[in-house]
């Protein structure tokens, strides 16, 4: 068993990849702010919600007049990527407890399943992973409130490339992925991300971007799949 896995590295390891959820935690708050939403809702559907995009679309259906029904659907959808990850992961805690799980699988996100990801080669441990997940929880949430405090002072936050965040973030994270993963040889890796980027690409033509996303996803594993075995 591999004893570097600790709660003190989870908290170590998460700390690069939690600036991204700052600057987008940030630019959340501030369009919840404009969209007249107070600090209190802003904490409440950062600690209950927990998800970046979904909060975004529940802030502008909000402000639309949206029906709760049509907001939930439209959460449920955002966030569905979310059941195949957990079920990537679960595989490697089975002989951990049903909480355990529960609690592992209720805050994870898709930076932590990415920083997950880079550490199989080690074997994942629980205490690793909750030490990852809560400190991105916090952070995330301490942002978006931050952000709404600081709402009425930046009216446009794209304007300090606050979008881009997210997108840096994931790229940092793929970069990882190919350097630490000595399992898959370099062009393999390659081929699978050049492959994913061209199914999203098209499939966002035909379907909304979250399917697109699934869609592309699933895709690229069968296509790693055969590319692997060739």
């Amino acid at each position: 068993m591999d004893s570097s896995l600790t709660f003190r590295a989870g908290i170590k390891d998460v700390i690069p990849t939690v600036f991204g959820y700052i600057g987008v935690g940030l630019a959340m708050g501030i369009v919840a702010n404009t969209s007249h939403l107070s600090v209190w809702a802003v904490l409440l559907m950062s600690l209950i919600v927990y998800a970046g995009s979904a909060q975004f679309i529940i802030v502008s259906m909000l402000l639309a007049g949206s029906p709760i029904s049509a907001i939930v659907l439209s959460t449920f959808l955002i966030n569905s990527r979310m059941i195949l990850m957990s079920m990537s992961i679960a595989q490697y805690f089975k002989k951990e407890s049903l909480l355990q799980n529960i609690g592992l699988g209720s805050l994870l996100t898709d930076e932590t399943f990415a920083l997950s990801m880079n550490k199989l080669n080690q074997q994942l441990k629980t205490s690793w992973l909750h030490a990852a997940n809560i400190v991105a929880y916090l952070v995330w949430a301490a942002a978006t409130v931050v952000g709404c405090l600081l709402g009425n002072l930046i009216t446009d936050p794209n304007q300090f490339g606050l979008d881009f965040a997210v997108v840096g973030m994931f790229i940092g994270l793929l970069y990882l992925q190919i350097i630490t993963d000595r399992s898959k040889s370099l062009p393999t890796q390659l081929w699978v991300v050049l492959f994913v980027a061209l199914a999203m690409y098209f499939l966002m033509r035909w379907v909304p971007g979250n399917l697109a996303l699934i869609f592309a996803t699933l895709l690229g594993c069968g296509f790693g799949m055969v590319v692997d075995h060739k």
